[in-house]
């Protein structure tokens, strides 16, 4: 296989290569047969939201056209990310996020072809390497579609910790996690090493 290359995209860098990134989100998440239309449009308006967000940062993989990214942006300081969290929130996950101190891992894609050779890993490193975030997030879909559940297993592997989840009325648009809004979303967190 040839090398991968990972590259940091500015926001209009990232504008400009939506096509390319919708393509990988159909193809790595290839959902129910028929469906690749409005899933790949309702990706297109969610990355739309994402790419506005502050802080915005994205990371693609490429070996001649794109195989996977990871990107993410600051969740937002009122707080309405975490509505539709199942229980108590943390004293100290309010705080950091009202101090806009909290890092949203949005979405981290890799094509099939391409997983299990350390891609994701890289794409996570690389994205999370220049933050000064002391609290990164991911929500990742309940469902039960395979890569969900492969999703919350990198993510485990990688040290992460989940924090608990958010119900089926958690945040829509916009702010939504990496998966569809409405879906009840497991929240798994990761705190930079000391």
């Amino acid at each position: 296989m040839s090398e991968v290359y990972l590259r940091r995209l500015s926001r209009w860098q990232a504008e400009q290569q939506r096509d390319a990134v919708a393509d990988v989100h159909v193809a790595a998440y290839h959902g129910a047969s028929g469906a690749e239309y409005r899933d790949r449009q309702g990706f297109l308006s969610r990355f739309e939201q994402h790419v506005q967000r502050p802080a915005f940062d994205m990371v693609v993989a490429d070996m001649g056209g794109l195989v996977g990214c990871a990107y993410g942006y600051r969740i937002p300081r009122t707080g309405d990310w975490w509505s539709g969290f199942r229980g108590e929130l943390p004293t100290d996950i309010e705080e950091l996020t009202a101090s806009s101190r909290t890092f949203l891992l949005a979405e981290l894609m890799v094509l099939p072809a391409h997983r299990r050779v350390g891609v994701a890993t890289r794409l996570g490193e690389w994205l999370l390497a220049r933050l000064d975030t002391d609290l990164v997030v991911a929500a990742v879909d309940r469902s039960g579609y395979d890569h969900e559940n492969a999703a919350a297993g990198t993510l485990r592997a990688w040290g992460w910790t989940k924090l608990g989840e958010l119900g089926s009325h958690a945040p829509s648009g916009s702010d939504a996690g990496p998966g569809r809004a409405g879906a009840a979303q497991e929240v798994w967190i990761r705190r930079p090493p000391e």
